[in-house]
């Protein structure tokens, strides 16, 4: 492996960036973290290198069935170390897509994925200093930010909180308290749900109120604040901070909530809507399909048994975007596609609704 490495080894500028239109992801390693969490590392099939932000997504789509799942997760890695990419996740008792990755994804394997996108990154939102909030597996951008800011800038001035259930519960631990001691502007928070008897614990206990920020970060009134985690944790953090008057302008924040179900078709029976209906055809299907007014291009697609790959269904993720051939749409997105990928024609199936008759690549 070593010498099939150095053989087939270029340069950056020798190499071109991986794209999700052209290139898969190969499993490199899949590492324990934590109970129930693992890092999965991948490179391109290709000779390709990553350009991503740090704190941005992708999708990952996982045959865990005949008909795949589409998972998306924040990536753990960073930037700054372009040759590879990493997502970190935490598996529930009840998921799926997540499991399927811990029981059946080895190194060598190939999958597809889309992305990287998002908005989660001190590069969109800058800030001379930073609090970073996270919970559990919301830990993952402001890792990818801060293993950045180590390789690019080691003096940001960055104070990491992170609230997880017990101290054996906190990813990136080792590492964190290993950046910290060459990093003289990092300083870490962490507060724990509980601990057991046997566990060496000195830290904070409990769950997270304006005190014990107030304790972490004296001085957070006036950083930029990133936070991540289950909503009611984003929601708490956010209504304290609201209470105490700080500027939300400074203030982000990222969802991690499971894949939605998938939206079911609107109602198309009456003879008036269908008289309104514009027409999609699926070249690749090979098949034209009447849209009634107010159904997106996906909902026209499932209804005629065309796949189009979908993960979030409300513009953010990317994953189903398709080129547009022809004719004209209303698209209304939460910045799942960029503005180059429009420029060249392409859409999301999920929020485009056809304005004339429309011809999709699908």
């Amino acid at each position: 492996m070593n010498m099939t490495i150095s053989l087939r080894h270029q340069h950056l500028d020798q190499m071109q960036p991986w794209s999700d239109r052209q290139h898969l992801l190969e499993c490199l390693s899949a590492t324990p973290e934590a109970p129930d969490v693992m890092t999965f590392t991948f490179r391109s099939d290709k000779d390709n290198w990553f350009r991503y932000l740090p704190g941005q997504f992708v999708t990952l789509e996982l045959p865990t069935a005949p008909e795949p799942v589409m998972r998306t997760y924040t990536l753990s890695s960073t930037p700054s170390r372009p040759f590879s990419v990493a997502v970190t996740v935490k598996a529930q008792k009840d998921s799926i897509g997540t499991r399927w990755m811990f029981e059946n994804l080895k190194p060598g394997m190939r999958i597809k994925a889309f992305g990287p996108l998002g908005d989660f990154s001190h590069i969109r939102h800058p800030g001379e200093k930073y609090l970073f909030v996270s919970a559990g597996s919301g830990i993952t951008p402001m890792m990818a930010m801060t293993r950045y800011m180590a390789d690019t800038g080691p003096l940001s001035d960055i104070t990491f909180v992170n609230c997880s259930r017990s101290p054996a519960d906190i990813i990136f631990r080792s590492e964190l308290e290993y950046l910290a001691r060459f990093m003289p502007n990092l300083d870490l928070g962490f507060i724990v749900e509980g601990c057991g008897r046997t566990d060496l614990w000195s830290g904070l206990k409990g769950r997270i109120d304006k005190a014990k920020i107030g304790l972490l970060a004296p001085d957070f009134m006036e950083r930029t604040i990133f936070c991540c985690g289950p909503e009611v944790f984003m929601d708490a953090v956010r209504s304290m901070l609201e209470a105490h008057g700080f500027d939300m302008a400074r203030y982000h924040q990222e969802s991690f909530q499971p894949a939605q179900a998938a939206t079911p078709l609107a109602e198309v029976s009456d003879d008036a809507s269908m008289d309104a209906a514009t027409s999609i055809r699926f070249t690749m299907a090979g098949r034209d399909v009447a849209c009634a007014p107010g159904q997106t291009i996906l909902q026209a697609a499932r209804g005629a048994g065309v796949r189009i790959g979908a993960a979030c269904e409300s513009g953010l993720c990317g994953t189903c975007r398709v080129m547009k051939l022809s004719g004209e749409v209303e698209m209304n997105h939460n910045g799942g596609i960029l503005d180059d990928e429009i420029d060249e024609g392409y859409i999301l199936a999920c929020c485009s609704r056809p304005k004339t008759d429309v011809q999709i690549e699908a």
